[in-house]
């Protein structure tokens, strides 16, 4: 199965492409493109944000976000305890390479690395674009960002306790300063989680405009993972967490769509600075162009998979495809044949499109699904 309309570069970031190989140009396109490192970018802003908050709170602590995009599966999967047949690594989810590297599906790749140049190095954030195949609508987009945190302790000077604490008051800090608020029960809440490399693990949400948003997910790094960075459990142990920094903007900002994060438009660039974080400025937005909608309705082969789909139609459409929707599921009773109606919502979110242009890029969707895997039009 998968995207077959990809032709490979000759190498990316190193690694040379096999027939393992399903990254589409639309993705390809935002290898490099340094959203994190924009000072006046949203995403920019908050990562310069949580570097100053670290670096006051945590002088020793030191800031990656430089690593190149391309990581082993090993790194990816295999020293984080993540299963040899986890679905996080089907070619469905996962940009592959080739069958040793992939595009890094987190920034938790580059954990065991750093963890290993303890004690030189014995905190640090991580920040970086991760890439995801997944559904398209306002808060999906197969390149975000995320920011890891890690710090570890000698054990002979903290318990795993004390750990625990550090890890809840340190979250909760961090958390207070994001969002403008002190932690206690009515603003802050922990809850159980759970991840192949921290144990315990644990998400912490925060009460904002009335609503429970989860902010980030953590637990003490698990004693595996520990020695798969060279550490000896009994001397060395410690905490991991990890955010989403799309999710975090969205909410500070105010914005509505993560394809924004993207745009050039100058109605949105132009409301952002160095200083949008300090002074909480809230994104306005600016007229929302009328949709075009397209049903796609098929047959389809029992190895279907959404996310194939979703990524042939934001290969061709990119950024002007808002949202896919599953309308309608239906199996024939009498052949057992499957059939799926999905209703794919175009709109540019800097002019209006015409029906043209879109019936155009739908008809090389229809095509490309057919070929590619395998559907039949009804």
């Amino acid at each position: 199965g998968g995207v077959r309309g990809v032709a490979p570069p000759s190498e990316l970031c190193g690694s040379v492409p096999d027939g393992s190989y399903n990254i589409p140009e639309s993705v390809r396109s935002k290898l490099g493109a340094g959203l994190l490192l924009r000072p006046r970018h949203p995403l920019g802003v908050l990562w310069a944000a949580l570097q100053e908050h670290f670096r006051r709170t945590d002088p020793d602590c030191h800031f990656f976000d430089r690593e190149a995009p391309v990581v082993g599966t090993r790194e990816c999967f295999d020293l984080l305890r993540v299963p040899p047949d986890h679905v996080s690594r089907s070619p469905s989810d996962t940009y592959y390479v080739n069958a040793q590297s992939c595009l890094r599906t987190h920034t938790s790749a580059h954990q065991c690395h750093f963890m290993s140049q303890y004690p030189a190095v014995r905190s640090f954030l991580c920040a970086g674009d991760v890439y995801r195949r997944d559904e398209i609508d306002a808060s999906h987009y197969p390149c975000f960002h995320q920011c890891e945190g890690v710090r570890l302790y000698d054990r002979s000077k903290m318990t795993p306790e004390e750990v625990l604490e550090d890890l809840r008051q340190t979250l909760e800090g961090l958390a207070g300063h994001l969002f403008g608020i002190s932690p206690g029960e009515d603003t802050m809440r922990w809850g159980d989680e759970y991840f192949p490399f921290t144990e315990p693990s644990l998400e912490l949400e925060i009460l904002y405009n009335g609503e429970w948003l989860e902010v980030l997910g953590c637990g003490v790094i698990h004693p595996d993972v520990l020695r798969n960075a060279g550490l000896d459990p009994e001397k060395v142990h410690g905490w991991a967490f990890g955010l989403g920094l799309e999710r975090l903007a969205m909410v500070l900002f105010g914005i509505p769509d993560i394809r924004l994060f993207w745009s050039e438009d100058p109605r949105f660039c132009e409301q952002f600075d160095e200083d949008a974080f300090r002074n909480k400025v809230r994104f306005k937005p600016f007229s929302k162009y009328p949709p075009v909608l397209k049903d796609i309705s098929m047959w389809i082969p029992a190895r279907f998979s959404d996310n194939d789909f979703c990524e042939i139609i934001r290969d061709e459409g990119g950024d002007q495809v808002e949202q896919v929707s599953l309308c309608d599921t239906f199996t024939h009773p009498k052949t057992g044949r499957a059939s799926k109606m999905f209703r794919v919502t175009w709109r540019d979110m800097s002019r209006t499109l015409t029906n043209e242009e879109v019936n155009a890029k739908h008809e090389e969707v229809l095509k490309r699904v057919v070929a590619e895997l395998g559907v039949e039009l009804r």
